[in-house]
């Protein structure tokens, strides 16, 4: 079978380690701008990764990974141990920016496992040890998306609608995508796919983000409100629902942004089939249901104004969690760089079925 190639890879990268310093797309700033922005601390990361300026699962694991060796790689240690007592305040600092993806805190501590893998060597090689597993894990990335977008090659036919949900392409990634890679090897197959993407409310990441790369690549979309969803189904529009997932639990169950329920339970009703696809990274052998994920909630402003413009009256209470969680049930398959998995879904501690 043919490699991804070339259309992912040519948006630009959301996440790199660029000489001491992260940088990053500013992905607040789009689609009106695409603008890179240096990060030179834990801190200015934790920012960026708490204000939605990078975003993604994978993409915040990597960010977090480059902010770490960042604040070790400013600094001076007597010792081992003094950077190990370090790297475990940044690390555990920085997995408090957001706490539904797993793949912050599966990063965080992939490089606590690197460190206490070199802590008999010096410093500096410790330090080098960080930097390269960060940059590795990058790059493993980027392998796992081309790998998840050859096995939807396998679910998919020329000339099929697919209905996206947030993004899950190569703005959350190091390219190609998670739900979107196999979007773009279809494309870059001659295949004509016709991609809904809906807005993805109250953050509009469908709209500003998913359109935007999806356009950029001449990948043929159309941008629908969230609400519009049903109407596309029940015109057969629609042949696959294929989004992303921020963490799975070990029976399946899947976190991903808010609103992914609802597209399940429709695609239940269609008889469509709802795809997760995420990294292997994203399941969660410790959790055990979806009911024990924790569900970020973010601010208020985020759904009664948009760019400075009042939507809804002043005092009124909002409710906003940030993801919700779809049952294993309503899964049709979970597909990851490894393979397609089918129910009944068991994932063990190395996320095996």
């Amino acid at each position: 079978m043919e490699k991804v190639e070339r259309m992912g890879a040519q948006q630009p990268r959301p996440v790199a380690l660029v000489g001491g310093r992260v940088r990053l797309i500013d992905q607040t700033r789009l689609p009106q701008e695409l603008s890179f922005v240096d990060l030179h601390s834990p801190e200015e990361v934790w920012q960026a990764i708490a204000h939605l300026k990078v975003r993604g699962a994978p993409a915040i694991g990597m960010a977090a990974a480059y902010g770490l060796y960042v604040g070790l790689a400013k600094q001076s240690f007597g010792d081992s141990a003094e950077l190990g007592r370090e790297l475990e305040s940044i690390a555990s600092y920085l997995q408090t920016a957001r706490p539904t993806a797993v793949n912050l805190a599966w990063a965080m501590n992939r490089l606590r496992r690197c460190f206490l893998s070199h802590r008999q060597e010096d410093v500096q090689s410790i330090k080098d040890a960080l930097r390269d597993d960060a940059l590795a894990i990058q790059r493993e990335d980027e392998t796992a998306c081309g790998q998840m977008g050859e096995h939807l090659l396998t679910l998919m036919h020329d000339g099929m609608g697919v209905l996206t949900h947030c993004n899950a392409g190569a703005l959350a990634t190091s390219q190609y995508g998670t739900a979107l890679a196999g979007l773009y090897a279809a494309h870059e197959r001659g295949w004509r796919v016709k991609v809904f993407a809906d807005e993805t409310r109250p953050v509009l990441q469908g709209a500003r983000l998913t359109a935007w790369e999806l356009q950029r690549a001449g990948v043929d979309v159309t941008l629908i409100c969230d609400n519009m969803a049903a109407t596309v189904m029940a015109q057969k529009k629609v042949h696959a629902v294929m989004v992303g997932a921020d963490r799975i639990a070990a029976n399946g169950d899947t976190a991903n942004k808010i609103g992914t329920l609802n597209l399940a339970v429709l695609a239940s009703h269609f008889h469509i089939p709802f795809y997760v696809v995420a990294p292997q990274s994203t399941i969660d052998p410790d959790t055990a249901r979806g009911p024990d994920i924790p569900i970020e909630e973010r601010a208020g402003e985020e759904v009664v104004q948009w760019q400075g413009i009042r939507l809804a009256p002043e005092g009124i209470s909002v409710y906003n969690p940030a993801f919700d969680v779809t049952p294993h049930e309503l899964v049709t398959a979970i597909i990851t760089e490894r393979r397609i998995w089918h129910p009944p879904f068991a994932f063990s501690g190395t996320g095996g079925g």
